[in-house]
């Protein structure tokens, strides 16, 4: 039976400021089966973030931030397709990331085989090398495929901010308990597209960054 559960507050920043030499973009799985009409899984609002992800993007590309992309990446026998039916085989039109967020030559995309863009691919390897310590998260679904990214992430002690307007999920209520779990349990910081701001911030060492905490 329906019932109604009311979801508590987290802060919503109309502003939350980013040096892009250290942080990356994370577009999570806006692939055909999951945003296009004709796709095996759509998730009803994911079509609508696409200009809110375009805004993030151009920010991005035009401030220097690095840029990823994930791409569930199934093929047969994929024990996944027991929990959510086949989605995403490899090579297929739903697997492709949709033509209105077409990656770049030089962005990396993350093929991965469950929710989590960390697990068994070389993600966390590639933001090492970049130096790279804070993550904008967005994309679809908010409560599986990008909660457990950004799950991850938290749990490598990367600083995760979370567009609200560039995430969607299978129902209203995965969004607002996704958002309000990586606010008050990852400390992550939730926003609009329209508030992150990039702005490069001047070098620091190590022992400038200890004698400034004192």
């Amino acid at each position: 039976m329906a019932r109604t559960v009311e979801v508590p507050e987290y802060e919503v920043h109309e502003e939350i400021r980013v040096d892009p030499a250290r942080t990356a973009l994370v577009v999570v799985d806006m692939q055909n089966d999951f945003v296009k009409e004709g796709g095996s899984l759509v998730v009803p609002d994911a079509g609508a973030t696409i200009p809110a992800i375009r805004r993030l993007l151009e920010l991005a590309r035009g401030s220097g931030m690095k840029v990823v992309f994930t791409q569930d990446t199934h093929s047969e026998g994929d024990p996944e397709w027991e929990i959510w039916g086949e989605h995403c085989r490899e090579g297929t039109w739903g697997w492709r990331i949709v033509d209105e967020l077409a990656p770049r030559e030089d962005e990396l995309v993350i093929r991965k085989v469950r929710y989590d863009a960390f697990y068994g691919t070389h993600l966390d390897h590639f933001l090492r090398v970049w130096g790279v310590d804070t993550l904008v998260i967005c994309g679809t679904v908010a409560s599986i495929c990008v909660h457990y990214t950004a799950a991850s992430a938290a749990l490598r002690w990367y600083k995760v901010v979370i567009p609200k307007d560039a995430t969607s999920a299978l129902h209203p209520f995965d969004l607002e308990a996704s958002l309000r779990q990586t606010a008050f349990l990852f400390a992550g910081r939730i926003t609009e597209s329209g508030g992150v701001r990039a702005e490069p911030q001047p070098y620091r060492s190590k022992l400038e960054e200890a004698a400034g905490e004192r």
